[in-house]
């Protein structure tokens, strides 16, 4: 995990005193808010539809204990005992009265953690794979390189007031965990060539991102040297600055300025920008690469008895199934990758209290060496666990109600605040993925269904990422009225797809007994129980679940 340099203290204390004074100002009546707007946002400070927001950065999804327990002690003094994981590696405190903003981003910089660049028209905190260092499948750990690009981007004065957001994902695997064709930019490290024993360098993905105007990032450059990655990321920012329209906002972002230009054009004009900036960088950035990764050197692995283990998947049933669904191959032998789901039936996707923090925080830094990871898909990741320790990691999260097994099912749902919350959006998330989750753990068919992804999201900025749910949900407003648009064939991993509209919406209390019918579908058509939703739809096409959700004629009409 990287540690701050006294450069890095002295930065984030000094940002954090210049806000101060900024709220000073404005709770003295000092500065309207139009004029706060753009400061409080360069510091992850949202205007919600009840209150303020503040957004913290988890790096690339990285905490450890202290982290966790320090933001579990930010939520019990200053919000209301509660923090809420995104999509973006990040959490949300709902609540925070602005007086209180200053010491909360003082306490974070306590632990190394800031809000910096979670919010406006800038680089946005750079994800990555949640089983980073973990996954068997890796070339190498992709944090090093996502660390070099935050610390990079971090307050850049080329690329602070950009004519939009631009979000960055990395990844170092062929099997995509980070989204990362649904980014403006994406990293993957690959071997050239595709060779085994070919050299490490990056694959960049261009173009790619949700809301309004769905669309699938394309390859860029399909290798770059280690050493070209920061210059050449620099020229695509530097051609997005300059070309990217700032007439429109819905048509600002750099999917919008790839489509208009054409890929081809702008991988010319990035090979010019990149020739021109490349011998300006005079080999520090591969210097400063090089110490990172020292920081990301693994824990020490060590060698134990499974005997509990063993006994504990053999005797406890409960165990078993969460063993079965939660928890993932490692690249260590003796290790397990667990996930604990905050998808427990009936609760709000990506909610932890301030007691389950700690308790993760615990189990942390107990059985699995101190390590922590966010995922995008909005749970809580033990890279690290030592498979002996997994009947005692069971045992703490049963106690805390963390013990959900259910990753990958249906009811470990994607689902943004929606209009509980946020004043963007148009329609509720956080009831549909509720009652869904009820409904189908009433039927006892999740294990049954299989693996199903499925988003939801509150208005069309996508912030649910129901585009590439297997099963998408956007809730829209009709004429004052809440209508839910199903999307089907959506997949945010390396086969990254665009999921396809079905046909009219249905209404807040329509909404799950027409997911139940897509379900019942899906069931009657699969040829076994190893074919997943989404191969049916793949196989099938449209057609059988448009007949489920509508019915003839409707079907026909949709």
């Amino acid at each position: 995990m990287y540690k701050y340099n006294a450069f890095d203290t002295a930065f984030v204390a000094e940002r954090n005193r210049q806000f101060r004074a900024q709220v000073e100002r404005r709770i003295a009546g000092n500065l309207t808010e139009d004029e706060f707007k753009p400061l409080r946002l360069m510091n992850g400070l949202y205007l919600q539809l009840h209150a303020y927001m503040l957004r913290v950065a988890i790096p690339y999804g990285t905490l450890n204990g202290v982290k966790m327990r320090q933001l579990a002690m930010i939520a019990d003094r200053w919000d209301k005992g509660y923090g809420h994981f995104t999509t973006r590696q990040n959490i949300q405190f709902n609540w925070p009265a602005l007086r209180d903003v200053p010491d909360m981003l003082d306490a974070l910089a306590e632990v190394e953690l800031h809000a910096i660049q979670t919010s406006g028209n800038t680089i946005r905190n750079v994800t990555s794979d949640h089983f980073a260092g973990a996954a068997a499948d890796e070339i190498e750990d992709p944090r090093p390189t996502a660390e070099l690009l935050r610390q990079w981007s971090t307050d850049h004065p080329e690329f602070q007031f950009l004519g939009r957001k631009f979000k960055i994902a990395v990844g170092a695997s062929e099997n995509d965990r980070a989204v990362l064709k649904a980014h403006d930019l994406a990293v993957q490290i690959v071997r050239k060539d595709g060779a085994s024993d070919g050299e490490i360098g990056y694959r960049i993905y261009v173009g790619g991102g949700l809301g309004r105007t769905p669309m699938v990032g394309k390859v860029l450059a399909d290798f770059i040297p280690r050493a070209d990655l920061l210059p050449y990321v620099e020229a695509v920012l530097s051609v997005y600055n300059l070309l990217g329209r700032r007439d429109n906002k819905y048509k600002a972002r750099i999917k919008i300025t790839v489509h208009e230009t054409g890929i081809e054009t702008i991988r010319e004009m990035v090979a010019a920008e990149f020739a021109s900036i490349k011998p300006t960088y005079a080999g520090a950035d591969m210097a400063l690469l090089e110490e990172i990764k020292t920081h990301f050197t693994g824990p020490a692995f060590a060698t134990l008895p499974e005997d509990a283990f063993d006994t504990a998947y053999a005797a406890d049933p409960l165990f078993r199934s969460w063993v079965d669904t939660n928890v993932t191959a490692h690249k260590e032998d003796g290790y397990a990758i667990a996930t604990i789901s905050l998808k427990a039936h009936g609760a709000t996707p990506g909610d932890a209290t301030s007691d389950q923090m700690r308790v993760m925080a615990e189990i942390a830094e107990t059985y699995a060496h101190d390590e922590l990871r966010i995922s995008h898909e909005q749970n809580v990741i033990l890279p690290h666990v030592p498979r002996a320790h997994l009947p005692a990691v069971f045992a703490m999260l049963q106690q805390a109600g963390l013990a959900t097994a259910n990753l990958g099912l249906i009811s470990d749902i994607i689902a943004c605040p929606g209009m509980d919350y946020c004043a963007l959006a148009t329609a509720r998330s956080i009831p549909v993925a509720q009652k869904i989750a009820e409904r189908f753990d009433a039927l006892k068919l999740e294990q049954d269904i299989g693996p199903l992804k499925l988003k939801i999201s509150g208005c069309i900025n996508a912030c649910g990422h129901h585009h590439v749910g297997h099963i998408g949900i956007l809730g829209l407003d009709r004429a004052g009225v809440e209508t839910y648009q199903i999307t089907l064939g959506g997949d945010g991993t390396e086969t990254t797809t665009i999921g396809e509209r079905t046909g009219p919406g249905f209404s807040y209390d329509e909404i799950v007994p027409a997911i139940e019918r897509l379900i019942d579908a899906y069931l009657d058509v699969r040829e076994s129980a190893e074919e997943t939703f989404l191969a049916a739809y793949r196989r099938l096409g449209m057609a059988p679940f448009k007949e489920a959700l509508y019915g003839g004629e409707k079907a026909k009409a949709a």
